[in-house]
C-alpha cells in the first residue's frame, strides 16, 4: 500500500522538531536545577572571604619572618665585623708578644736563641809530653727583645772534672745586655773585661800558637770575668769607650803566690767583695785592619781586706792589632802598680810584660795558611830591679782548612827567670762555631 508522500513528511519534520526541543530543553532543566539558591550562595561568599583572611594572615607571618631575618643577618654582620675586629686585636697582640720575645703558645724564643762554642786539644811532644782537650766551651745567647738580649759561656777546662780531677767546669759569662740608644749599650751580670787582645776574644781560630801567649796569661791575666754592671758607647768616627764597675781580684798575701795576679782571680764564685774595681777603656778601629785599645783599671784592695793595709792596685794596658793584606803586626804591653809595703818588700809592687808578633798568612787551594814569630817578656817581679824576667821566643804555623776550624804546630824556646832553658814542641787543632 502505498503511504501519501505528503503526511509523511510532515510526520518526519514534527519528530526532528520535538528531538532538538528536547535536546535543547533538559539542559536548560539541568542547570535550572544546579544553580544555588541566595542563601547557598552567601554561605560560598564567607567561605571565599575566610580564605582570603587566611591567605592575608600568611602573608603577613611570611613578610614578618623576612623582617626578623633581615634583623638578624643584619646581627649577624655586626656579630661578624665585631669578631674580625677582636681578630685584629689578638693578632696584634700576640705579634707585640712574638717582637717583645714572649710565647704565649708561640716559638718566638726558639727564634731567638743562638748556639755557638769552641774547642782546642793540645799536645806537647818530647819526654814530658802530654796531650790534653784543654777546651769545651758551649755559648748561649737569647734576644728577649730587638734590645734586650742574654748572652752565658760555660766551660768544661781539661775534659774531666771533680774532687781529685785535673779540670774545673766554669761560668765564664753570664750577662743580660740594653740598647739604651744607637750609640749606648749596658750590661750587668758575669762579663769577660775590656782589656788587652785575647780577653774577650780568645776562640783558637783567632790567634797564633797552640798555648796563648804568656803576658796575656800571666799579667793580665786572660781569662779574666767579674761580676758588675758595664756601660758601651760607639761612635761612628771608629771610636768606642768602654766602662765598669765589678768586683775585684783576691791575691794571696803569703807564700810564693803572694801578689800573684792570675792566683788573684777569684771567677765571681762566692767571691770576696770587701772592694771593688773599676775598668776603662778607649779604643779606635776606624781604619780597615787596624784596632788600638788602652785600658786603666783601678782596684781598692788586692787583698780584700786579710791584711790591715790596703793594697790597691793600677793596671795599664795598651795594644795594636794591625793587619794589611796578608801582613800582621800584634803588640801589647802591660803592667800592675801595687801600693802598700808589703807588695814591695818582695819587689812585686811593680809587675809587667810585653810582646811583638809579626806574621803572614796567604791562601792556598786548600783553604789558608799563616806563619808567625813571637817574643815575650814578663816580669813578676820587676820591683826587685833584677833580672827577674822570663822570656819567650816562639815560631809557629797555623792552617785554616776552613775559617772556622785550625790545625796549629809551633816550637818555643823558654828562658824562664830561673834559668831552666827550655825548648817545647806543640801541636793543636781547634775550632768554633
Amino acid at each position: 500500500m502505498n503511504t501519501p508522500a505528503f503526511p509523511l513528511k510532515i510526520l518526519t519534520n514534527t519528530c526532528a522538531k520535538i528531538v532538538c526541543l528536547g535536546i535543547l530543553i533538559v539542559p536548560i532543566g539541568v542547570m535550572a536545577k544546579e544553580l544555588p539558591s541566595p542563601e547557598e550562595m552567601w554561605a560560598v561568599i564567607q567561605q571565599q572571604q575566610e580564605q582570603i583572611a587566611q591567605l592575608s594572615d600568611r602573608v603577613e607571618a611570611a613578610e614578618a619572618r623576612y623582617t626578623t631575618a633581615e634583623t638578624q643577618l643584619a646581627v649577624t654582620a655586626n656579630r661578624i665585623r665585631e669578631t674580625d675586629a677582636k681578630i685584629e686585636t689578638t693578632t696584634a697582640f700576640v705579634e707585640t708578644l712574638a717582637d717583645q720575645g714572649g710565647s704565649s703558645g708561640s716559638n718566638a724564643w726558639y727564634d731567638r736563641t743562638s748556639l755557638g762554642g769552641y774547642g782546642e786539644m793540645h799536645m806537647q811532644l818530647g819526654s814530658d809530653g802530654e796531650i790534653d782537650f784543654h777546651r769545651w766551651v758551649l755559648f748561649i745567647g737569647h734576644d728577649f727583645t730587638d734590645s734586650v738580649r742574654m748572652f752565658s759561656e760555660l766551660e768544661l777546662e781539661h775534659s774531666l772534672a771533680g774532687e781529685g780531677k785535673p779540670g774545673e767546669v766554669e761560668l765564664e759569662q753570664a750577662y743580660v745586655e740594653f740598647d739604651l740608644d744607637e750609640m749606648n749599650r749596658a750590661k750587668a751580670g758575669l762579663f769577660l773585661l775590656p782589656v788587652g787582645l785575647l780577653n774577650e776574644t780568645h776562640e783558637p781560630a783567632t790567634f797564633y800558637g797552640v798555648e796563648r801567649n804568656t803576658v796575656e796569661k800571666n799579667i793580665i791575666p786572660t781569662t779574666w770575668w767579674e761580676g758588675g754592671v758595664g756601660l758601651t758607647h760607639i761612635r761612628s768616627s771608629g771610636w768606642s769607650f768602654d766602662g765598669a764597675l765589678h768586683s775585684g781580684l783576691s791575691t794571696p798575701v803569703s807564700g810564693s803566690k803572694a801578689f800573684n795576679i792570675r792566683s788573684g782571680r777569684q771567677k765571681v764564685a762566692k767571691a770576696s767583695f770587701e772592694s771593688g774595681a773599676a775598668t776603662m777603656r778607649a779604643r779606635y778601629s776606624g781604619i780597615p785592619g787596624l784596632d788600638l785599645a788602652v785600658t786603666a783599671q783601678y782596684q781598692q784592695d788586692l787583698a780584700q781586706g786579710a791584711l790591715p793595709q790596703s793594697i790597691d792596685a793600677t793596671l795599664v794596658t795598651a795594644h795594636a792589632d794591625w793587619r794589611s793584606g796578608g801582613f800582621g803586626l800584634r803588640a801589647l804591653y802591660a803592667q800592675w802598680n801595687l801600693g802598700g809595703a808589703a807588695p814591695e818588700l818582695l819587689g812585686r809592687d811593680e809587675q809587667n810584660g810585653y810582646y811583638v808578633e809579626p806574621s803572614y798568612r796567604f791562601e792556598t787551594e786548600r783553604g789558608e795558611v799563616g806563619f808567625f814569630g813571637r817574643y815575650s817578656r814578663y816580669d813578676l817581679e820587676a820591683g826587685n830591679r833584677t833580672d827577674s824576667a822570663n822570656e819567650y821566643f816562639d815560631l809557629g804555623i797555623n792552617y785554616w782548612p776552613i775559617a772556622p776550624v785550625v790545625l796549629k804546630a809551633d816550637v818555643q824556646f823558654a828562658r824562664p827567670a830561673n834559668g831552666a832553658n827550655d825548648e817545647t814542641v806543640s801541636l793543636g787543632v781547634g775550632y768554633q762555631f
